[in-house]
């Protein structure tokens, strides 16, 4: 690795130092991202047709909106590839201030918008932007930044591991207001993971994770429909036209899929028995109309994108890119978890997209920006 003077004069002779061993993007994670994003749009069009038809009148509503906001994720992310990531450490102060500034204007009414019962969305115009997505982002740089200059602490509780826990637990409380309890797990299950590269206890983390359990059975226990969602993870047919609907007809899309599917666009569960089949229920119309052969090749396009993510981190050339590449490949990998896991009933049921390819907007050109970062950090790396 290289070495790493004391002090911002150390600082700058790293920078200078890495500046000299630039070397191409890594192939492999760009060309997972594109197939992905390329899987992601057709799906998108075949699973939002029959329902934008019905609501708009234009079979291709949701997949031109996809399409814009993938073009500008891919601008976003060709922009991020091309800013040396040391910048983010030196403007990591401003960039909290704007995330925290606007998760507190999500909450307020008049500017923030509800849906599906969340105040999750700042509107502009006919788009809106989600601050919880730009917040994920903003704390793996504040981590990161924290755990380059005190990794050394990290085994003491108090002195070390305290500090960006309390971070994390303020954004996850703002977040937790409006409520949005799926974005808030991906963002503390990144911050975890990254405190433990970094060389926290276990012991500690095991702990946390203890209280972390409790803290989560408190929340769901505040609000009905959580629980209501709990309760229909664990038997679904108990209320098959009520909190178990979703899971069902879920598994009732990937079932007939078989190895290769029903055929593109020949889905049956999209005709509005499936719930958001464009977006957090995307895979399961992949599954339905791919088959296995499909699914398959999605979830080995997303773990090309962590393993070279982790392995970025690995040969990241100081401590500051190591923990923001973890950050940013953990955000994903939570974020794939959780939604495969809630499509094949493995998981309740929350409000998680799968990255690139469920419909969205903030979340898929932060997504994308996020990868741009990762690719300018693969830029410096050692070798790989």
């Amino acid at each position: 690795m290289i070495a790493m003077r004391g002090g911002s004069e150390g600082w700058l002779h790293h920078r200078k130092s890495v500046d000299l061993h630039k070397q191409p993007y890594d192939v492999l994670l760009l060309s997972a991202v594109i197939l992905l994003l390329v899987i992601g749009l057709m799906m998108v069009m075949s699973a939002s047709a029959v329902i934008a038809e019905h609501d708009f009148g234009d079979a291709f509503y949701y997949v031109k909106r996809q399409a814009i906001f993938a073009a500008l994720g891919l601008l976003a992310m060709m922009f991020a590839s091309s800013i040396d990531y040391w910048h983010y450490r030196d403007h990591v102060r401003a960039i909290a201030v704007i995330s925290l500034l606007s998760l507190i204007l999500v909450l307020i009414p008049g500017i923030g918008v509800i849906r599906g019962g969340a105040r999750s969305w700042i509107g502009i115009g006919a788009f809106s932007i989600q601050p919880a997505e730009f917040a994920k982002l903003a704390l793996i740089m504040m981590l990161a930044v924290y755990l380059e200059r005190h990794h050394e602490r990290l085994e003491s509780f108090w002195k070390g591991l305290f500090p960006p826990l309390l971070i994390s637990v303020f954004f996850f409380a703002l977040i937790m207001l409006q409520p949005d309890l799926g974005t808030g797990t991906v963002l503390l299950g990144s911050a975890v993971l990254m405190t433990f590269v970094a060389g926290a206890r276990f012991r500690h983390l095991f702990l946390l994770g203890g209280l972390g359990v409790i803290a989560f059975a408190g929340l769901i226990a505040a609000a009905p429909y959580r629980l209501q969602r709990i309760l229909a993870y664990l038997d679904p047919w108990q209320d098959p036209l009520g909190a178990g609907y979703q899971t069902i007809q879920s598994l009732y899309a990937i079932g007939p899929g078989g190895l290769f599917g029903l055929g593109l666009g020949m889905s049956r569960q999209k005709y509005q028995y499936l719930p958001e089949p464009y977006n957090d229920f995307i895979f399961a119309i992949t599954a339905e109309e791919l088959g296995l052969v499909g699914a398959t090749i999605v979830l080995f396009l997303f773990g090309v994108i962590i393993w070279r993510g982790f392995m970025i981190a690995l040969y990241a050339p100081d401590h500051f890119a190591r923990f923001t590449a973890v950050g940013m490949t953990s955000v994903i990998l939570i974020q794939v978890l959780i939604n495969i896991g809630v499509v094949i009933g493995l998981l309740p049921v929350t409000g998680i997209t799968l990255p690139l390819m469920s419909a969205g907007g903030s979340s898929l050109v932060i997504i994308l920006y996020g990868l741009g970062v990762l690719l300018n950090i693969s830029r410096y790396r050692e070798r790989l």
